[in-house]
Formats: structure tokens, C-alpha cells, sequence
């Protein structure tokens, strides 16, 4: 399943992308995050629980940055393992300059298998909703930082 979207932030290009490669900053903007490890300044490990119905889904995600052009492109590639699921995701991201902030271009090509992957409709409308979350939370963080600075 291939997400993608666009947000423009209130802030410089700079500022966006020290937020968005800040292992800590996202981990602090992702649903669910329980424990959070960084490996390197290109690995690191969340063990999240994702709610779906009763109880959620446990899941320990390795994220791996694959390449990277300062200010203007980065990508990752997730992998997600946990009771009756497993996640492969190759996501990308691109700043860049717009009328008074930055536009951030993502997309994210998703595989899930197992059972929670035969949930199909049910988990993208949930990853929609974690995705929104998410950007909110980015905002929140991209705006702190700005006015720290």
C-alpha cells in the first residue's frame, strides 16, 4: 500500500530536517511508542503497541536510514515484528523552501503480512490516523524547536 501526502510547516527547511533526523524528536511523535533505542545516527528501535480492538498489537520496529542528502532527501527502511505480524516499509521524505516555512513531500510504500495484514482497509484508515497524529505531534515539535532557537 503506497501512502503519501504533503504538509508545509511554519518553520526554516533547517529546522524541519534537524527535527525529522532527531531519532529522540520522533520517537516522541509516534503513536504508541513504549521504549525507544538509538543504535547510531542511522539506526535505531521502537517497541510500540498499536491499538487495534481489544489490547493492541506489540510490535519492535528497527528503522534504518538508507540514504540521505542534507536539507533535501532522506529515506528509511522500517522493519516490524511482533505476535502475528510483520511490517516492511521503504519511506522517504524531501524539504523544501516555501512561502514563509518549508513544504515536506512524504510517501511511504507499506507491506504488513501476517493477520493484522489481512485487516487491509481497518489497518490503513488506523495508519491514516496514527499518520495525522503523527504530523501533528511533528508540528508541535518543529514549532518548540523554532522558538528555542
Amino acid at each position: 500500500m503506497i501512502v503519501e501526502g504533503e504538509r508545509i510547516f511554519a518553520a526554516p527547511r533547517e529546522t524541519v530536517w534537524k527535527v525529522l533526523n532527531d531519532p529522540a524528536a520522533m520517537a516522541a511523535t509516534m503513536p504508541g511508542v513504549e521504549s525507544f533505542d538509538v543504535h547510531d545516527d542511522k539506526r535505531w528501535t521502537a517497541n510500540v503497541k498499536i491499538p487495534l480492538g481489544l489490547g493492541g498489537l506489540k510490535m519492535k520496529i528497527d528503522m534504518d536510514k538508507t540514504e540521505e542528502r542534507e536539507l533535501e532527501f532522506a529515506s528509511l527502511h522500517v522493519k516490524g515484528q511482533g505476535v502475528g505480524a510483520m511490517l516492511n516499509m521503504q519511506t522517504s521524505f524531501e524539504p523544501s523552501d516555501a512561502d514563509g516555512g518549508t513544504l515536506m513531500k512524504w510517501s511511504a510504500d507499506v507491506k504488513l503480512a501476517g493477520p493484522v495484514g489481512s485487516m487491509g482497509q481497518r489497518v490503513k484508515r488506523r495508519g491514516r490516523g496514527w499518520s495525522g497524529r503523527g504530523r501533528t505531534r511533528i508540528t508541535a515539535k518543529i514549532y518548540h524547536k523554532e522558538n528555542l532557537s
